[in-house]
């Protein structure tokens, strides 16, 4: 049964690379086909991984099971480790954009006044502090398990 998974799996990623480039070859001269070309390849590859996850997290299921029978506490490490990624991840994210906001307006703010740089260094410097105060918080998680 997993061979057969795989094959299906390994056939829908070649299907989601061919289709789109014959649609895009073969399709009219308009600027849709490109579009579409990238619409269908998004939608083949998307499910193909939908599909992977799935397969793979019923197969894990069986794992998981065997762990918890035998007194281990993986689940709960497991949730903790991604609880720390995310901790650390979104808190990037959102200081990256806190820091792209703030910066991009401290720039046009002091080109037209040089005597404000200090207070918008400050708006910057608490932005990028997110991602620090994230980056402490996955810290403290790691440190729990």
């Amino acid at each position: 049964m997993t061979t057969l998974v795989q094959i299906t799996l390994v056939i829908a990623l070649v299907l989601s690379i061919i289709l789109p480039f014959g649609v895009y070859l073969i399709g009219e001269k308009n600027r849709g086909r490109f579009k579409t070309a990238l619409g269908v390849n998004c939608f083949f590859f998307f499910g193909t991984f939908l599909i992977a996850t799935v397969i793979m997290i019923t197969g894990s299921m069986d794992a998981l099971a065997d762990t918890a029978a035998a007194g281990g506490d993986g689940f709960a490490t497991g949730l903790g480790y991604i609880a720390a990624a995310l901790a650390t991840g979104l808190s990037c994210i959102g200081g990256g954009i806190a820091v792209a906001s703030a910066a991009s307006s401290a720039l046009g703010a002091i080109s037209e006044d040089s005597s404000i740089l200090g207070k918008s260094l400050i708006f910057v410097g608490l932005a990028e502090g997110v991602a620090l105060y994230g980056l402490i918080i996955s810290f403290m998680i790691i440190g729990k398990l």
